[in-house]
């Protein structure tokens, strides 16, 4: 009866195992050789399976590239889940970005080996930036289930959790910009926490310095 338990249990490390094989292939070939020049099968041979393997796991070499990015996603709504029940949602979001960015056994983007060049490619390859684009999708909508969860309301009838992740994942998005334009990869958490200030404050309660300063210039007649 035991060794019946353990068998699917093994069976899921080597699937786990296969396929964390094939997204560290797929990432060493492309970003020593560009995602243009590596093809499934090359990221196949990388891992010591064949085409039919790689197909079961991954739809195609994008998806496969990315597939650690995916993973933190799942880590950001495990932070949210565990946050206090008594919390702001924005508050919670926020946290649980910091929580996942401070968190050494998460290992966040700034302390991964060549996440940096990855997301650095995904800005210049539209089809990477598209297989991008749907892993952060998914990962909204699981935050969206969590923040209405702590709301207790239906977010299909009430649009505040859906406006809350907005807002929480577009600072995330803007500090991951920055970053990427920034090269410096340890900036990733003072810039996520900068984001979330802008977002807190500045916006919501700061005038636009440029309109103010000129309606004054103007008033005073100067030129």
């Amino acid at each position: 009866m035991n060794a019946e338990r353990k068998t699917p249990e093994r069976r899921s490390r080597k699937a786990r195992r296969t396929r964390d094989t094939l997204a560290q292939a797929a990432i060493e070939l492309v970003l020593d050789r560009g995602l243009k020049d590596v093809t499934v099968e090359e990221i196949a041979e990388r891992a010591d399976v064949d085409r039919r393997t790689f197909s079961r796991y991954f739809a195609s070499k994008e998806v496969a590239v990315l597939d650690s990015v995916r993973g933190d996603g799942d880590r950001i709504n495990d932070a949210l889940r565990a946050r206090p029940a008594g919390e702001p949602p924005l508050t919670a979001y926020r946290r649980a970005v910091l929580d996942w960015l401070a968190d050494p056994g998460a290992q966040a983007w700034h302390r991964r080996p060549r996440i940096f060049e990855l997301l650095v490619l995904a800005q210049r390859e539209p089809t990477l930036y598209a297989a991008f684009h749907h892993i952060r999708v998914d990962a909204q909508e699981d935050s969206v289930t969590l923040i209405a969860d702590r709301l207790g309301v239906d977010p299909r009838q009430d649009i505040r959790p859906a406006v809350t992740v907005a807002a929480g994942a577009g600072a995330l998005l803007a500090a991951q910009a920055a970053w990427v334009r920034g090269g410096c990869p340890e900036e990733l958490p003072r810039l996520v926490e900068q984001a979330f200030d802008v977002l807190a404050a500045d916006l919501l309660t700061q005038p636009p310095a440029g309109p103010a300063s000129h309606s004054t210039t103007e008033g005073n007649g100067t030129s």
